[in-house]
């Protein structure tokens, strides 16, 4: 036994003298050293930048020895351009990388896996950040990051600013190589992601429904999840026995969804909704799920998106669907101040099966401002209720076992958790803790705000002034101060821009053939501020318009205080605003404005065809506005197919004045289609579109229309659907 020892000491003291650390300062260089690497050794990446590569990383450390790719620096080895990162090898440490300014195409940008044939085993990827490392176009899917193989841990890294089609971060257990895999993900931050205005927006994907028998055993741990709003899921969970433990939650429109898959957990995160519309917490399907010891502060979310929500189950359900909920253990929760849970959510036709055999157990609801604690859609007698304490000050009646009673803030977070954080009492400071010790320790959570920024205001006297300045990379303002502008080419916006003008001079807009005069690109934002425009020699298929080639960036447009005038199909001009499919708008306001005597289609967001849940427009503000003479389609949106992982588009159409306005050939003047949420109040409509349809209604899924205090004076009908609801209208 001593020789044994004796031996091991010896060929340990050997390995570390011959251990050795090499600087690399290109990709040749790093494959090189990849090939000779052996346990203990440190390959140094040289700082700079590192373009357009793929990195195959195939070498085996041991346990006690792994091998290590570390920067130079952390941070400064940015890696640009089309690159990727795989794994193949064994025990390997990856130290402080940089993705940024690039893009990995088809592939992930990290991956677990050289091929079908090498996946990585025991491998740890930590320091390391991703920043708005997209495909250019949106709808060209990827992820950033894929699991495969077993043991590997990504730790301590930085996620922020995916916009393009595709989870973040999926674990994939494809065969028996990468099942039971027990990946720990753990003390990441998970920065901004905006809504994706589609499906496949989670943060993190756990199996697919084809795999969710399979255990996984992978272990979300500590992380920090700030403004994840692609879709309703931010984690998705489908596969069986994982742990999602002790993250923070703040401002997400989302939940963590136990979508498919038996045996989860979900222990001691904190759900900091702040009062965030949408803002979720866990969505319970399947048998044998446990939430237990969570903290749901101030979530605000409905339906699908509620603090809790427990759905329906499908007889028989195929694996993509919804297998009852059977089982469940939901225990030692608190909700504080938030919007009511969901039981028996999305009971309808289909999803008949209510839960069953579920422990609903000292739970706490500390609630001053809502009514009611619960919507129940079906019967709720499959939930046992036992030992939950309510506010009071609750009106609803509840079942034995929900009990009301007095309880203050302070009663309702000094009982005791079960929890690794120093204080479950102060929420800011738990908030804090987690915050601080997730992510890559040099990189900036933040994106600075250029907006606030001086910007220059600039006077453009000619339409090739106006082409120099939207050259630059700066923002800008630019004034108007002549009184015609003919058009070359379009107005292309790819940054904070703002025109601005003065009503009193009409400016006149020409061209010829052209898809816009006004572009608006990724991370373009683009406001139209006092100006009075005619285009009677206008020529381009629109005013303004996304660019059509769909890319992952984001825009918005303003139009305020303007005037519109004397815009004619008949001279080729077809819409003055137009949103091409695959490219998503965060905002569209119209406000104050005038729009007289235009003869083409007003406002299409209508290219969305697929029917996949696909729509272009999140928020949509239409305010303030004068409708005069309008001749053709006033509004059309449009979002197909029958997903429910999506809160968009959002309508506010509100004290407008429409007058003599109709649309051509017997078509709706506004259509609605699968829109989610539209608010249409205090607008009066005269001598619209009577004899034919104003405004068409018409979902496939759940919505949410009021329609409140207008005034309809021999004008159009409405065209309804269940979603609807009139208050206070007039109608002459």
């Amino acid at each position: 036994m001593n020789r044994l020892l004796l031996l091991n000491c010896f060929l340990f003291s050997t390995l570390l003298l011959t251990a050795k650390t090499i600087v690399v300062k290109n990709s040749d260089e790093l494959t090189a050293a990849n090939k000779k690497a052996m346990p203990g050794d440190i390959i140094i990446l040289q700082d700079g930048e590192w373009k357009n590569l793929t990195i195959h990383l195939t070498c085996n450390g041991t346990k006690e020895n792994p091998i290590t790719f570390r920067s130079q620096t952390a941070g400064k080895v940015l890696i640009t351009g089309n690159s990727k990162l795989k794994l193949g090898g064994n025990f390997l440490i990856i130290d402080g990388l940089n993705f940024i300014n690039g893009y990995a195409g088809n592939d992930a940008v990290i991956s677990f896996r050289i091929d079908k044939n090498q996946l990585a085993n025991n491998c740890r990827v930590t320091n390391t950040a991703i920043d708005n490392f997209n495909n250019p176009k949106r709808m060209d899917e990827n992820n950033w990051v894929l699991f495969y193989g077993k043991n590997n841990r990504l730790d301590h890294c930085s996620f922020k600013n995916k916009k393009n089609m595709g989870v973040l971060l999926a674990v994939v257990l494809d065969d028996d190589r990468s099942r039971e895999n027990f990946h720990s993900i753990d003390h990441n931050y998970f920065g901004k992601r905006p809504p994706l205005a589609s499906n496949g927006g989670e943060i993190i994907r756990v199996g697919v429904s084809e795999h969710c028998q399979f255990n996984s055993n992978t272990q979300i741990k500590n992380n920090f999840f700030e403004y994840c709003d692609g879709e309703t899921e931010i984690i998705s969970v489908k596969s069986r026995s994982n742990v999602v433990e002790e993250n923070v939650f703040k401002e997400c429109q989302g939940s963590v969804v136990l979508r498919h898959g038996d045996n989860n957990l979900v222990k001691g995160n904190y759900f900091l909704g702040n009062d965030k519309t949408g803002s979720g917490g866990v969505r319970v399907i399947n048998k044998g799920q446990n939430v237990v010891n969570n903290i749901f502060y101030k979530c605000r979310g409905v339906d699908f998106r509620s603090p809790l929500a427990v759905m329906n189950g499908i007889p028989n359900s195929p694996a993509n669907r919804y297998v009852q909920v059977i089982n469940a253990k939901i225990d030692s929760n608190t909700f504080y101040e938030c919007s009511p849970m969901s039981l028996c959510e999305g009971s309808d036709a289909e999803r008949t099966l209510p839960p069953d055999n579920v422990t609903f157990s000292n739970n706490i609801f500390y609630n001053t401002r809502d009514s009611i604690i619960y919507k129940a859609y079906d019967d709720i007698n499959g939930i046992k209720f036992s030992g939950n304490r309510v506010s009071d000050k609750v009106s609803q009646d509840l079942p034995e076992g929900l009990k009301k009673t007095i309880l203050s803030k302070q009663d309702n977070f000094s009982k005791t958790r079960k929890t690794t954080w120093p204080s479950v009492g102060n929420i800011p400071f738990a908030e804090k803790e987690v915050y601080v010790n997730s992510g890559a320790s040099w990189f900036a959570k933040y994106d600075p705000d250029h907006t606030k920024n001086p910007i220059a205001v600039v006077n453009c006297a000619t339409t090739h002034d106006v082409y120099k300045q939207l050259e630059k990379k700066e923002p800008i303002l630019i004034r108007l101060t002549a009184k015609e502008y003919a058009l070359e080419k379009p107005f292309v916006v790819s940054k904070f821009v703002k025109f601005i003008g003065d009503k009193k001079n009409i400016i006149k807009l020409s061209s010829g053939k052209m898809l816009s005069a006004f572009i608006i690109s990724g991370n373009g934002h683009l406001t139209l501020d006092n100006l009075h425009v005619s285009g009677e020699s206008l020529k381009a298929t629109n005013l303004v318009s996304s660019d059509s080639s769909g890319f992952s960036d984001h825009y918005s447009f303003s139009m305020l205080n303007c005037i519109i005038t004397d815009i004619k199909r008949q001279t080729g001009c077809q819409n003055i605003f137009y949103a091409y499919r695959s490219m998503i708008a965060d905002s569209l306001i119209i406000h104050g404005t005038t729009f007289a005597n235009n003869n083409c289609d007003a406002i299409i967001l209508n290219e969305e065809k697929e029917d996949k849940g696909y729509y272009n427009a999140e928020k949509i503000f239409i305010s303030h506005n004068k409708f005069n003479n309008q001749t053709g389609i006033l509004l059309d949106i449009y979002r197909g197919g029958n997903d429910e992982s999506t809160l968009g588009p959002d309508l506010t159409f509100s004290h407008n004045s429409l007058n003599s306005c109709s649309s051509e050939n017997g078509q709706p003047l506004i259509s609605f289609t699968g829109v989610q949420v539209t608010n249409f109040f205090s607008n009066s409509f005269v001598n619209c579109n009577n004899g034919n349809i104003l405004i068409k209604y018409a979902d496939r899924v759940r919505a949410k229309h009021l329609f409140e205090k207008n005034n309809l004076v021999s004008s159009g009908q409405l065209e309804k659907d269940q979603f609807l609801t009139e208050k206070n209208n007039t109608i002459k």
